[in-house]
């Protein structure tokens, strides 16, 4: 009897180790739509949209920028980097990123990430003092996925940043956040604004909306020059 169920532990054993083999597969197949080895595979376009973009923090660490741009600049047409979060965060790799992306002419843009429990204006004035907007860079982007106090007060926040900073560069920012949090929250509250979305669900229909204007659809992208993976995204916009 003993012997009979250590053969059938192994058995299940072999069995479970094959099913996780399978799903690891699976997911390795279609949550890395981008994977570099000497050639960049591409997950198709979507209907509507026409460039492919990455985002980055200091999560990536130190970036060869020589190398994204001898690889990939041609298939990966705009980058957007963190400068900021809340009011005295600076990421450590935004200036790095920014002399690069300028040395290369690489298309790129700031974001900042909000605190809803912090003051507002504070907050756009700690963007400000860390970035200012030189002709063709791409507009400046309000990440925003954390819960406020209230929905009331965390839009009335928001709206205050983006005035400010609208104000001070003569471009008004890119509200970046969750599908759900659009859905629910923003949709109807920050009319004339365009969204940034983050969806990694296959259903492009969710992003038909004039006002999405990019899809952050991964955060398992291999890229050349970056280490780790890296958030990818479509644009409706052609670069």
């Amino acid at each position: 009897m003993r012997k009979r169920k250590r053969k059938s532990s192994n058995s299940l054993l072999i069995i479970y180790a094959s099913i996780f083999a399978v799903i690891s597969l699976l997911y390795y197949k279609y949550q890395s739509p981008y994977v570099y080895t000497g050639e960049l595979k591409i997950k198709a376009l979507p209907d509507s949209f026409k460039s492919y973009g990455i985002d980055i923090s200091h999560h990536q660490g130190e970036i060869d920028w020589s190398i994204f741009k001898d690889k990939v600049d041609s298939t990966i047409r705009f980058v957007y980097c963190k400068a900021t979060e809340g009011t005295n965060f600076i990421d450590k790799q935004w200036c790095e990123n920014r002399k690069q992306l300028q040395k290369y002419k690489i298309v790129h843009g700031a974001y900042h990430f909000f605190s809803p429990k912090k003051p507002a204006k504070i907050q756009a004035t700690h963007f400000l003092n860390q970035y200012s907007y030189k002709q063709n860079d791409l507009p400046p982007v309000l990440d925003s996925e954390t819960e406020g106090s209230s929905d009331k007060e965390l839009i009335s926040k928001m709206k205050i940043w983006l005035t400010e900073v609208e104000e001070k560069t003569g471009k008004r920012p890119v509200i970046y956040t969750s599908y759900h949090f659009y859905k629910t929250k923003f949709k109807l509250e920050f009319p004339g604004y365009k969204f940034w979305i983050a969806n990694y669900s296959n259903t492009p229909n969710r992003l038909n909306h004039e006002d999405i204007i990019h899809w952050q659809f991964s955060d398992q992208g291999k890229i050349p020059g970056i280490k780790g993976n890296v958030d990818l995204n479509f644009s409706k916009i052609s670069f």
